[in-house]
C-alpha cells in the first residue's frame, strides 16, 4: 500500500505517519527527516537542502524526486510506504504517480489533514523531536509532554528543537508556500477518489492519535 499524507507543517503529519505504520507494518518516509539527517551530517545533499530549508523555501524537484525515487526502490519499500512531506506539488504528484507505474503500484489513499492556522503556528514554535536518529519521536511542550522535560519517553535521549520551528517568521512563510504549492494537491488526489479529509484540532478535541486509531480500523 501506498498512503500519502498531506497538511500544513504542525497538523501531526508526522505523529499520524508514525503510528500508522507501527500498526500495519510499512514504513513511514519522511522528507523532512531525510533533509534533516543530511543537513546535520554536512552531507552534500544537506548541504544544498539547508540553502532552502533554512528560508522556508521548498527544496528543488532535481534533488527531492530522485531521492524519494531511491527509498521507493530500497528493500525496505517492497511492501509498499506511507509518504510524509512528499508530494508538496501538483508537479511533484505526478512525477510520483510515474515512478509507481513503472512499478506497477498507484497511490492506495491520501489522508488531509486540516488545522487552523494560529494553533498551527503555536504548535510548530512548542515542538521538540528527540534528538536519537533512530528514534524521532515528536513531542509538544504544551500538548504531549515527555514524562521528564526535555527527556524522550521511548529512549532516554534529549530533546530538542528544530531550527525551521524556532523562527515565528519562517514558520509563515512555510504555511504561506503550503497554501500556495500543496493545497492544490488536495483538489488532485479528491479528482481520483483517494482523498480521505480529517480535522485535526485541540478546540474540538480531536488529536492525530484518534484519526491514526480510525485510519488503521477502516484497512483491516
Amino acid at each position: 500500500m501506498i498512503m500519502i499524507m498531506l497538511g500544513a507543517q504542525g497538523t501531526g503529519k508526522g505523529t499520524v505517519a508514525g503510528l500508522i505504520s507501527e500498526k500495519i507494518g510499512i514504513p513511514q518516509i519522511s522528507t523532512g527527516d531525510i533533509f534533516r539527517k543530511n543537513i546535520n551530517e554536512k552531507t552534500p545533499l544537506g548541504i544544498e537542502a539547508d540553502k532552502y530549508i533554512s528560508k522556508g523555501n521548498l527544496v528543488p524537484d532535481d534533488i527531492t524526486v530522485p531521492m524519494v525515487e531511491e527509498v521507493l526502490s530500497s528493500e525496505e519499500a517492497k511492501n509498499g510506504a506511507i509518504l510524509d512531506g512528499f508530494p508538496r506539488t501538483i508537479e511533484q504528484a505526478e512525477k510520483l504517480d510515474k515512478i509507481l507505474e513503472a512499478k506497477g503500484k498507484k497511490v492506495d489513499m491520501v489522508i488531509n489533514l486540516v488545522t487552523p492556522k494560529e494553533e498551527l503556528i503555536d504548535r510548530m514554535l512548542t515542538r521538540r523531536v528527540c534528538s536519537n536518529q533512530n528514534c524521532k519521536t515528536i513531542y509538544n511542550i504544551k500538548l504531549h509532554p515527555p514524562i521528564k522535560e526535555g527527556v524522550c519517553d521511548k529512549c532516554g535521549a534529549l530533546l530538542k528543537q528544530r531550527e525551521d520551528d524556532s523562527d515565528p517568521e519562517a514558520i509563515k512563510r512555510r504555511l504561506e508556500i503550503y497554501e500556495e504549492k500543496t493545497s492544490p494537491l488536495v483538489e488532485y488526489y479528491k479528482n481520483k477518489g483517494v482523498l480521505k479529509s480529517e480535522t485535526v484540532s485541540i478546540s474540538i478535541n480531536r488529536m492525530g492519535k484518534d484519526v491514526a486509531k480510525e485510519i488503521v480500523e477502516t484497512l483491516k
